[in-house]
């Protein structure tokens, strides 16, 4: 077996390094012993440009983004029963996926207190947002979030890297397909099995909203509104092309290197996601202001390996078998080394 190269420097970059992409199909996660990157280059971008703290903030735009999309979807949703079969699939997919799509991005947002200044005003835009994806996801998805953020890798915590079950299955080009198609019910099933959270109340408020709000679009959309909806959630988290950056974030495309932006034109309507390494840099600047990041400090991410299609992120991720659900950086949970210790001391 191969050693993999330990994971690249994180100071600024002024030349572009030498990438080495992935060259043999891994049969386990990419160990390291050291913290993730985000914590340290957020500090020495502090250090070098204390002006970006003007940056900080939530964007005034988002509530008004989310208002209009969820009042779009609501509006098709419940015009859609007249449509002939090939323009409710046609809107279904261009618009009901991208749509859907963008009000998990709405979410994301929300979720670090980007939409108000006030945390009870940001939860309740998120259940909003919720609202056209009709299954409730937007608090627990909060939750869990939060965890990537402040122990990405961290085994046993970070619910956004594979289990070893997937890495086993997840490695060949149907099973891949498979996974890209239906990436939704991973990402939704995956924390049962990883670190469950008992469903608080904002959980309950959320089931409650989603399911009246579902409950209303049947009534008086029928099955084909409530369809409109649902697959557009679907097929919005699957074979389309914002979907790619689920992949596109955080596989190990080049060895060393654990997160990847994408600088294209589908951020319009991402609210900025592709702009990852910023994003986890600064989880407190709002997506509208992540390319204001990136022009302050360009010593810092210009010589980053990135993606320049989420399309081709996902045909790679099939097609290219050195990559598969094994191809993430992961890290022992210290508490837990810490526990093992104490018992096998006992």
């Amino acid at each position: 077996m191969s050693t993999l190269p330990s994971m690249a420097p994180v100071d600024a970059q002024l030349t572009k390094p030498t990438f080495i992409k992935a060259f043999e199909p891994q049969q386990d996660f990419h160990w390291t012993p050291t913290d993730e990157p985000h914590a340290t280059r957020r500090k020495l971008i502090m250090a070098k440009y204390p002006q970006v703290k003007k940056l900080f903030g939530h964007c005034w735009k988002t509530k008004y983004i989310v208002a209009a999309t969820v009042l779009l979807q609501t509006y098709l949703a419940l015009t859609a029963q007249h449509m002939s079969w090939p323009m409710y699939l046609c809107v279904l997919y261009v618009i009901s996926g991208t749509a859907n799509h963008a009000m998990m991005m709405g979410m994301h947002e929300v979720a670090h207190n980007l939409g108000f200044k006030k945390p009870l005003h940001n939860k309740l835009l998120g259940v909003v947002a919720n609202l056209p994806l009709i299954v409730p996801s937007s608090t627990s998805f909060k939750r869990y979030h939060l965890d990537h953020h402040r122990y990405q890798g961290v085994d046993g915590v970070d619910v956004d890297v594979p289990t070893v079950l997937e890495g086993k299955h997840i490695n060949t080009k149907l099973t891949k397909s498979l996974f890209v198609c239906f990436q939704l019910f991973f990402y939704a099933l995956r924390p049962l099995f990883v670190k469950y959270k008992t469903p608080g109340f904002w959980e309950y408020v959320n089931l409650a909203t989603c399911f009246s709000y579902g409950s209303i679009i049947y009534a008086y959309g029928g099955l084909s509104g409530l369809l409109y909806l649902l697959l557009g959630t679907v097929v919005g988290s699957g074979i389309h092309p914002v979907a790619g950056h689920f992949i596109a974030e955080h596989y190990e495309f080049v060895l060393g290197y654990e997160t990847y932006s994408y600088y294209g034109i589908l951020n319009r309507v991402t609210f900025n996601v592709g702009f990852h390494n910023e994003h986890h840099d600064f989880p407190f600047i709002a997506g509208s202001r992540l390319h204001e990041l990136h022009a302050l400090a360009p010593e810092f991410y210009e010589n980053l390996p990135r993606h320049t299609s989420w399309v081709k992120v996902m045909y790679d991720y099939i097609m290219n078998d050195n990559i598969n659900a094994f191809s993430r950086v992961k890290r022992h949970d210290p508490m837990k080394d810490v526990e093992g210790k104490l018992k096998k001391s006992e």
